[in-house]
C-alpha cells in the first residue's frame, strides 16, 4: 500500500527505525510517497518537519531537496538522487548511495558503495569494505576495517584503513591526500602528475619515468611535475606507484580489488560467496538422493534375494536402476547440464533469484521432489 504525504518542495525527514530494508529515491514530485505494508509504517508530520518508521521493508520517493536524518536501519540500504544532505547514524547491512550531495555516516556494519557525490562524504566508522568513485567534494573515513577503493575524488581525502587500498587519482592542485593502510597501497596516477608524495611501507615501488626504486628503503619523498598536491601515505605492507592505468588488473597483492581495474561500480564478493554456497548446498541435496537411492536399491536387492524371485539386474548409482524381474528400462534420472547450471547461477549473480530459488531450479533439473 502507498500513502502520499504534503510537506513542501523541501521537506526535512527524520527515519527514526527501518527493521527491513529501505530503497529512498529522489523525484521531481513535490510529495513524499510511502510504499509499504500499512500495518508496519508509521508517520507524523509537523509542516515540513515528517518522521517516519517501519517495521518491515519500506520504499520512499521524496521531494531531490530533501534533507534527511536516518536514525537507524537494519537490513540494505539504497539511496538516490536526495540533494538536501543526508545524515545516518547507523546501518546494520549494505549501503549503495547514488547522485546525491553531502553524506555524514556514524557507522555501517557491512559494503558501502558511493558513486556521485556534489558535496562532501564523512564516514565514521565502516566495518567492512568501501568503494568510492566521483566525488567532488572532500572524503574523511575515520576507520575502514576492510578494504578500499577510490577512483576520481577531486576533493581532499583523508582515510585510515585496516587493509588494502586501491587509489586511482588525478591530483588536483593545492590538495591534501593522506592514507594510512595496515596492509598495501596501490596508487595509480596519470603520467603528467603534479605531487610530492611521502611514502612510508615495507617496501617501495615506483614504476615512473624519471624515477628509480631504491632497495631496502622504508621511506621516501618524491617530487612528481611541480608538486602541486600533496600526497603522504603510510602502508603496514607495501606501496606501488605507478602511471599504469591497468596496474589494478594485476595487482594480486591487493586483496578484493585485484583483476578488477579501474570499474568499482560495486562490490561483487558477496554475490560470489552466495553463488559458491548455493552450489555447495545444491551439490550436498543431490549427493544425498544419490546416496538414498543407493541404500534402497539394495534394500530391494536383498528382499528379492531373500524370496528367492529373480535376481533383480541393479544399476547402483544415480542416474537409473533396473528394477524389473524382466528387465524393463527404467527412465533415468534427468541431469542438469552444464549450460544450465551456468544460467541458473547466472541468474543468481544478477539478483534475478535468491539462493534459496536456485538450489530449488537445481534441484528440479536434478529430478528431486
Amino acid at each position: 500500500m502507498s500513502k502520499t504525504i504534503s510537506a513542501g518542495r523541501t521537506p526535512k525527514i527524520v527515519i527514526e527505525n527501518i527493521a527491513g530494508d529501505l530503497s529512498l529515491v529522489g523525484w521531481e514530485g513535490d510529495d513524499i510517497l510511502l510504499k509499504g505494508d500499512d500495518d508496519e509504517m508509521q508517520f507524523s508530520q509537523n509542516g515540513e518537519m515528517v518522521s517516519i518508521s517501519c517495521e518491515d521493508d519500506l520504499s520512499l520517493r521524496v521531494p531531490k531537496a530533501s534533507s534527511v536524518f536516518i536514525k537507524n536501519i537494519s537490513g540494505d540500504a539504497s539511496i538516490r538522487g536526495v540533494l538536501g544532505g543526508i545524515e545516518l547514524k547507523e546501518i546494520e547491512s549494505d549501503l549503495s548511495i547514488r547522485d546525491v550531495d553531502s553524506v555524514v555516516i556514524d557507522t555501517i556494519q557491512s559494503d558501502l558503495n558511493v558513486r556521485g557525490m556534489k558535496g562532501n562524504l564523512f564516514v565514521k566508522s565502516a566495518n567492512n569494505d568501501v568503494s568510492i568513485r566521483d566525488v567532488d567534494g572532500n572524503v574523511t573515513l575515520e576507520s575502514v576495517a576492510n578494504d578500499l577503493a577510490l577512483r576520481d575524488v577531486r576533493g581532499n581525502v583523508k582515510a585510515e584503513v585496516s587493509d588494502d587500498v586501491v587509489f586511482y587519482l588525478n591530483p588536483q592542485p593545492g590538495n591534501v591526500y593522506s592514507i594510512i593502510a595496515g596492509n598495501d597501497i596501490l596508487l595509480v596516477m596519470p603520467p603528467k602528475a603534479n605531487a610530492i608524495l611521502t611514502l612510508n611501507a615495507d617496501e617501495i615501488d615506483i614504476e615512473w619515468k624519471g624515477v628509480k626504486n631504491e632497495e631496502d628503503v622504508t621511506s621516501r619523498v618524491i617530487t612528481l611535475g611541480d608538486g602541486s598536491a600533496v600526497i603522504t601515505l603510510s602502508a603496514g605492507g607495501d606501496i606501488r606507484v605507478t602511471n599504469q592505468s591497468d596496474a589494478g588488473d594485476t595487482a594480486e597483492d591487493f586483496g578484493n580489488f585485484a583483476g578488477i581495474g579501474m570499474d568499482w561500480s560495486g562490490f561483487g564478493e558477496r554475490i560470489s560467496r552466495q553463488v559458491e554456497a548455493a552450489t555447495r548446498r545444491a551439490s550436498k541435496q543431490v549427493d544425498e538422493a544419490a546416496r538414498r537411492a543407493d541404500e534402497a536399491a539394495r534394500r530391494m536387492e536383498q528382499r528379492m534375494g531373500r524370496r528367492g524371485g529373480p535376481k533383480v539386474n541393479v544399476g547402483v548409482g544415480r542416474w537409473g536402476w533396473d528394477l524389473s524381474p524382466k528387465g524393463v528400462p527404467m527412465p533415468t534420472k534427468p541431469q542438469a547440464s552444464d549450460e544450465e547450471r551456468m544460467a541458473i547461477l547466472k541468474m543468481l549473480q544478477e539478483k534475478k533469484i535468491t539462493a534459496e530459488d536456485a538450489e530449488k531450479l537445481l534441484a528440479a533439473l536434478e529430478g528431486e521432489s
